[in-house]
C-alpha cells in the first residue's frame, strides 16, 4: 500500500509540474522564442515573394514545402508574448498589451490566410498561390504596422 501512495504522490508531483515546466523561465527565453518563430515563419514565406511576383518560375514543390513550414510557424510566436516580455531587446508596440484582442485577432487573421496559402500552395496552380500569397502579404503587414516597431 505504501508503495501505491508513494507512486500515486510522484504522478501526481510530476503532472502538476509539468505546466510548469512548460513556461519560459524569463521574459528573455519568450522574447527570443517568438523572435526565432517569426524569423523563420518570414524567410520561408520571403522565399517566395519573386516566384509570386513572377520574377523567377513557379515551382510547385518549392513553394508547398516553403508553405508548409510557414503555416506550421504561425502557430509559435504568440506563447512568447505573455506577462513581462514587453520590455527588452523587442520591436513590438505596447499596443500588443494594451489592445490584447485586437493582436490576438490580428495574429488569427494571420493564422488562417497562412492556412490558405498553404492550401493553394498544395494545388499547386500559380494563380491561387499568387492570390493567397498577396493576401496573407496583407495580414502580415496590417499587424507590422499596428504593433511592430520599426
Amino acid at each position: 500500500m505504501k508503495r501505491l501512495t508513494l507512486a500515486l504522490s510522484a504522478s501526481l508531483g510530476l503532472m502538476l509540474a509539468l505546466p510548469a515546466a512548460a513556461q519560459f523561465q524569463k521574459p528573455e527565453d519568450a522574447i527570443k522564442y517568438r523572435k526565432a518563430a517569426f524569423t523563420v515563419m518570414a524567410s520561408h514565406f520571403g522565399r517566395l515573394g519573386p516566384m509570386a511576383q513572377g520574377r523567377v518560375p513557379f515551382d510547385a514543390k518549392v513553394v508547398a514545402d516553403n508553405i508548409a513550414i510557414a503555416a506550421t510557424m504561425s502557430a509559435l510566436p504568440f506563447a512568447g508574448f505573455g506577462a513581462g516580455t514587453d520590455k527588452g531587446d523587442t520591436k513590438a508596440k505596447p499596443e500588443v498589451w494594451s489592445e490584447a484582442d485586437k493582436f490576438a485577432a490580428a495574429a488569427k487573421k494571420m493564422q488562417d490566410a497562412m492556412a490558405a496559402l498553404n492550401v493553394a500552395a498544395k494545388s499547386g496552380n500559380a494563380d491561387q498561390f499568387k492570390a493567397a500569397f498577396g493576401e496573407t502579404g496583407k495580414t502580415c503587414k496590417g499587424c507590422h504596422d499596428d504593433f511592430r516597431k520599426e
